[in-house]
């Protein structure tokens, strides 16, 4: 059935409900509300004036209106409740006067004034209220009328078919109320424990579908393949990690044996390695692609940036040059010979790790037989592009690494479909980043601490918010001009500047990173656009503008930019704003820490960035104050598949269609 069938719903209702996003039958019936209003009956002679209270009664005059000015009108009129006459004043509610007549029984809520007997109301109900009951309140849109709404959802409710998105099985193990009952008292509650029990239902139902399409989508990339066992033993783990000049931290260890694991077992990896800025996730991809190689196949490493690919690049290179494993480098800036030169090396077989940029994603990467494919900050390529890469190759592990610490709250949600291994640890002999807020008034020693670190023969990063002035008038230091002009006061004149911002070409953005990097100049001045995972070893402190401006988690991905070596580095936030954010950052260094408290006190708005999905949108679930349920339900939906889908998947209809529609998605 379609909305406009429904009995009531016209053109006009039609165009309002579309307005509130409101487009099907089962868009209609969940539509829920955002709150509940909770009305208790009081005793007026018990009330306090500043108590918010319910009274029922019946009216003993007419109403009287009162136009103030335009737009402004006070109602009055007289109630008897509890054997007392009481003046009822209520504002802009002129429409009410022909609803309230002598006799008629309503109720008022409000606040009552003992001494002038006068009545407030915010509301008044011509359903009279005789005992506790829950008002559900509904985000509205101006000319649809919460009647109309309500009409309109019950007809629905009556005339269509909603299906049971839980298993029969689950349902009756947690005693689960039946969908359409619980969608029922969600809209007309009866009592406080049944709209709880309706309110668990709809929650977990919701995220059990959430959670079961992202365990399917898990599931068909890795059963719906062709499998390739490596052979791999503890002789070539052992051999793998002799390379390493270094010895690994636990953290490191996890997860490289979590990918010597996906290697051995039937199904294609799929694994993101999540860690903390300079928590030493590279070295773990350098591992997996040594033991890739010990089996026989080929390599790829997709970086975002040449600047990131040829640090890669540089370093794989400078730590295993004594091995046999042929490295090359593909980016935009490669000239066309030596790109057709790879290329035919690349078919041939003869290069075993190709690095790079967007370049190795275009037609003419042929592989001989690529069997392991690394995406570094991979929130910054698209679903297809990986993709394109992935299928390079008959039968690919895939792993992903991010340097964006998030709570496991979101890291099951957006990153559901992966395996994931944490990396928390940083390397030894790295020292933890001093972290301090100043006020502006305060600059002077800000900027002496710098020049003692560049005289020191070290290097520095200032961070502006903006790349020009968003406003003429005001003068806070936000813009890389007027704060390089700021910063050149305090230094000494020989200090050599260069800046980076969005607007850049990238070749010259790459041509200052380098410059930085080469240690040719003394400060980087920036926007947010420095890179993640850039290693300046030589730069010991990064200098933050209108800290207060920045999220917690950018602002901890900034301050990962120092810290690289075993020297002491700092980051110092410039603010005059108290913020009780950046206290955070003065406590800890600790990124998922960070990201957990981010998340408390911002909410699950933006997922710090990362992704903004539809369907991270729901209806009634909320994964701040549900994470509990979450968790229950990703197992539930594991079993499931497992149980069910696996064996014979063909008996489940509902989520067959589901499956296909993945499929014909990817």
């Amino acid at each position: 059935m379609e909305l406009i069938n429904i009995k009531g719903i016209g053109p006009k209702t039609l165009e309002l409900l579309n307005k509130v996003n409101i487009y099907s039958i089962d868009d209609l019936v969940r539509y829920y509300p955002y709150r509940y209003n909770i009305y208790t009956p009081s005793n007026i002679l018990e009330a306090n004036p500043e108590d918010t209270i319910v009274v029922t009664g019946t009216v003993t005059s007419n109403a009287n209106v009162f136009y103030i000015r335009k737009g402004f009108n006070r109602l009055t009129f007289t109630l008897e409740t509890n054997n007392i006459n009481i003046k009822v004043v209520i504002f802009n509610r002129d429409f009410y006067k022909k609803l309230i007549t002598i006799g008629k029984t309503i109720s008022l809520i409000g606040k009552y004034d003992k001494l002038k007997n006068t009545f407030t109301c915010a509301d008044i109900k011509f359903k009279p209220i005789f005992k506790t009951e829950v008002e559900p309140v509904y985000h509205m849109v101006s000319g649809l009328s919460k009647s109309t709404l309500i009409k309109s959802i019950d007809v629905a409710l009556e005339n269509s078919n909603i299906n049971e998105i839980v298993p029969t099985n689950i349902s009756s193990k947690y005693n689960l109320m039946n969908t359409i009952d619980a969608i029922k008292e969600i809209h007309h509650p009866s009592d406080s424990k049944r709209l709880k029990d309706a309110n668990i239902k709809l929650k977990y139902e919701e995220l059990f579908e959430f959670m079961f399409k992202i365990n399917l989508i898990k599931f068909k990339n890795q059963i719906f393949d062709d499998f390739v066992v490596k052979d791999i033993d503890d002789s070539t783990i052992n051999k793998v990690l002799s390379y390493v000049p270094f010895e690994l931290t636990e953290d490191q260890r996890k997860a490289f044996q979590d990918i010597i694991d996906d290697f051995k077992g039937i199904k294609r990896m799929n694994r993101l390695i999540l860690g903390d800025v300079g928590s030493g996730k590279t070295i773990v991809s350098f591992l997996s692609i040594l033991l890739n190689h010990e089996c026989g196949y080929q390599s790829a490493l997709l970086a975002p940036t040449e600047v990131l690919a040829e640090q890669h690049y540089n370093n794989f290179k400078s730590m295993f040059k004594d091995l046999d494993i042929n490295v090359e480098l593909l980016v935009g800036s490669v000239s066309k010979k030596d790109k057709e030169d790879i290329y035919r090396r690349l078919e041939e077989g003869s290069i075993d790790v190709l690095i790079g940029t967007h370049a190795i994603l275009e037609d003419k990467v042929v592989f001989n037989n690529l069997g392991l494919v690394i995406t570094d900050e991979q929130h910054r390529f698209g679903v297809n592009q990986r993709n394109i890469l992935k299928n390079k190759g008959q039968f690919v592990d895939v792993l992903y690494m991010s340097a964006t610490p998030i709570p496991r709250t979101y890291a099951l949600t957006i990153y559901g479909d992966m395996d994931i291994s944490m990396i928390k640890q940083k390397p030894a002999g790295r020292k933890e980043i001093i972290t301090k807020q100043y006020k502006f008034s305060e600059i002077q020693e800000v900027m002496s601490s710098i020049a003692e670190e560049i005289k020191e023969g070290h290097q520095a990063y200032v961070i502006a918010p903006l790349i020009e002035k968003d406003d003429e008038e005001t003068n806070e230091l936000n813009d890389l001009k007027a704060i390089k002009d700021t910063i050149l006061k305090y230094l000494p004149k020989e200090t050599k500047i260069d800046i980076l911002h969005g607007k850049m070409k990238n070749v010259d953005k790459d041509k200052v990173m380098n410059n930085f990097k080469d240690g040719n100049s003394n400060i980087l001045l920036s926007t947010t656009v420095v890179e993640v995972g850039v290693d300046v070893k030589n730069a010991t402190v990064i200098t933050i503008f209108n800290a207060e401006r920045f999220g917690l988690a950018t602002l901890h991905q900034l301050r990962g930019r120092v810290g690289r070596n075993s020297l002491q580095s700092k980051c110092f936030l410039l603010s005059d704003k108290d913020s009780e954010r950046l206290k955070v950052l003065e406590e800890s260094n600790d990124g998922f820490y960070i990201s957990e408290k981010d998340f408390e006190l911002r909410g699950s708005g933006d997922l710090f960035g990362i992704r903004q999905s539809g369907d991270m949108v729901f209806k009634i679930a909320n994964l701040q104050t549900d994470y509990k349920i979450l968790l229950q339900c990703k197992k539930d939906t594991e079993e499931f598949i497992k149980d069910n889908i696996e064996n014979d998947f063909m008996n489940y209809k509902y989520y067959k269609n589901i499956l296909h529609q993945l499929m014909e998605n990817d």
